[in-house]
């Protein structure tokens, strides 16, 4: 195997060959631990030289190799096991001349278990005096130099391997992301919510404005697509009288990668019947704000620069932000009522234009964000447009945006008062969209209106067909209900301050490399 650093992989090829003339089995079947690295050091950091000596702990551990100091005779070397450093101590007159050799074979990178007792050197560190060793996997390749310090990021990102191994804080965002999910599970669990899984190919791309991944089935030579959302069969399951459902779901859009976006992607969607979204608004103030608490142990976390405070939310509508975002040299911000005035959001977006340009003429660079082309959209699209423009990356505070634009949210029901914007928030902290939820629609013949209008605009992001069977389900009737979903990995990045999301994708998708073997 062309494994990069050749002349070391050779030498460890040959390490190899001499330990299987020794009689040892580099890669055993299994190995007994009485207690790992990290449950040693929990246990018996606090312990003095005295009291190990008196007790006479003995045990059984095995961890990974990531350093070794050779002293003639004897030797000490640190393994790495459940995230813990732990020093141990191979004296030759201890373990007999044939493991002390074996000792002498290992690099690091290799795996061993160890059996001993617990003791304190004179620099008084935690130490484990060998009287046998085990080698468990032989490393054939060598751990980045200095190997605390993978620095590579795109190689970390595809030998994911390898940063967890070198990189603690990575281990820590990965815990943290499991613990995560078990806060979200327990949230619900607790509100008599049942845990579902829904395909995830469909035959009908629905549930989200997303271009999608095809796949064939072979035996039914059926193309299908790899779901973009959950949704419409969720809400399947509302007609079918389960009453409040949640699925953590793997979810695919075929999209541009960026900092937050991800083609496959982990999201929280749940659906409460007899609610609507202003009922979701609190338990969604009220799910954020306990697991700030139960994760960081505080409502009030930091990301980047930002402190940011789940104890205290601030509600706007989309066309308040609009108004309250407007940059202070564009001219006199427009009003709720200009943006809900026909032809209003267009001539809006036309004078955002002419400042942008002034801007750019004014400063000799380009300018400072893309002028926005509204000429073939409808007001409601040219709404969010805006949005997206002025206000979003302003948003850094806990923030529920709700009332959006009918045009823009096929599955939400319309406000009764004003037909032109639907019961529907999102959620934004950090300039990031978290969550998005609304009253759902279930009027068959309204939700079959809105998917043939849908379809019949056409384009690589909307459904080619109208979901019948989706119909079908919802003329058996569907109670009044809410439904919102969640990112479980822009979550993941807010309550670990990362600000990529690649960095908590334990293997995010990239660009292959010219060669296969790098």
């Amino acid at each position: 195997m062309p494994f990069e650093p050749l002349d070391q992989y050779l030498q460890r090829k040959k390490k190899l060959a001499e330990v299987k003339a020794l009689g040892e089995d580099p890669y055993p079947h299994k190995f007994e631990q009485t207690s790992t690295p990290a449950q040693i050091v929990a246990a018996h950091s606090q312990s003095d030289a005295a009291s190990l000596e008196s007790q006479r702990v003995n045990l059984r551990t095995a961890g990974r190799l990531l350093t070794l100091r050779l002293h003639g005779k004897a030797g000490f070397a640190h393994i790495q096991g459940d995230g813990a450093r732990l020093q141990i101590y191979v004296k030759l007159d201890a373990v007999g001349e044939r493991t002390f050799h074996l000792f002498q074979l290992l690099d690091m990178g290799d795996i061993i278990g160890i059996s001993g007792h617990l003791f304190r050197t004179k620099t008084n560190e935690l130490t484990v005096w060998v009287d046998a060793l085990k080698l468990l996997s032989k490393a054939l390749l060598p751990l980045p130099e200095k190997w605390h310090g993978l620095a590579d990021v795109e190689l970390r990102h595809r030998q994911r391997y390898v940063d967890l191994i070198v990189n603690s804080r990575v281990r820590e965002t990965f815990l943290r992301r499991a613990e995560i999910l078990r806060g979200l599970r327990a949230f619900f669990d607790a509100r008599a919510y049942i845990e579902v899984e829904t395909p995830m190919m469909q035959t009908i791309a629905g549930g989200a404005a997303a271009r999608p991944f095809i796949t064939h089935h072979n035996t039914f030579d059926l193309d299908l697509y790899l779901r973009i959302a959950p949704e419409l069969y969720l809400k399947r399951l509302l007609v079918g009288g389960l009453d409040r459902v949640y699925e953590i779901n793997r979810n695919f859009r075929n999209e541009g990668v960026s900092s937050e976006h991800n083609p496959e992607f982990t999201m929280l969607e749940f659906y409460q019947a007899y609610s609507d979204y202003r009922d979701l608004m609190a338990l969604t103030e009220e799910l954020f704000a306990e697991l700030a608490q139960k994760i960081c142990g505080t409502t009030q976390i930091t990301f980047g620069e930002q402190r940011v405070d789940f104890g205290r939310w601030q509600r706007l509508s989309m066309r308040e932000a609009i108004t309250q975002h407007w940059p202070g040299d564009a001219g006199p911000a427009p009003s709720a009522a200009e943006l809900a005035s026909p032809g209003g959001p267009r001539a809006i977006a036309a004078r955002y234009n002419q400042w942008l340009q002034k801007e750019a003429v004014r400063s000799s660079a380009a300018p400072s964000g893309p002028l926005l082309d509204v000429s073939s959209m409808s007001d409601g699209e040219a709404t969010g447009l805006l949005f997206e423009a002025v206000a979003e990356s302003k948003l850094i505070q806990p923030t529920l945006l709700y009332d959006f634009p009918t045009d823009i949210s096929p599955l939400a029901k319309c406000r009764p008062d004003d037909p032109s914007v639907v019961e529907r928030f999102e959620v934004f902290v950090a300039g990031m969209e978290l969550g998005n939820a609304f009253s759902e629609l279930n009027d068959p013949e309204e939700q079959e209106r809105r998917f043939r209008e849908q379809v019949a605009r056409g384009g690589e992001e909307v459904p080619r067909e109208v979901d019948l069977d989706y119909i079908r389900a919802l003329s058996h009737g569907m109670p009044p209900a809410a439904g919102m979903g969640i990112g479980i990995d822009r979550l993941t990045m807010l309550f670990t301050d990362s600000h990529s999301i690649r960095e908590v994708i334990l293997f995010p998708l990239l660009r292959p490399q010219p060669d296969a073997n790098q």
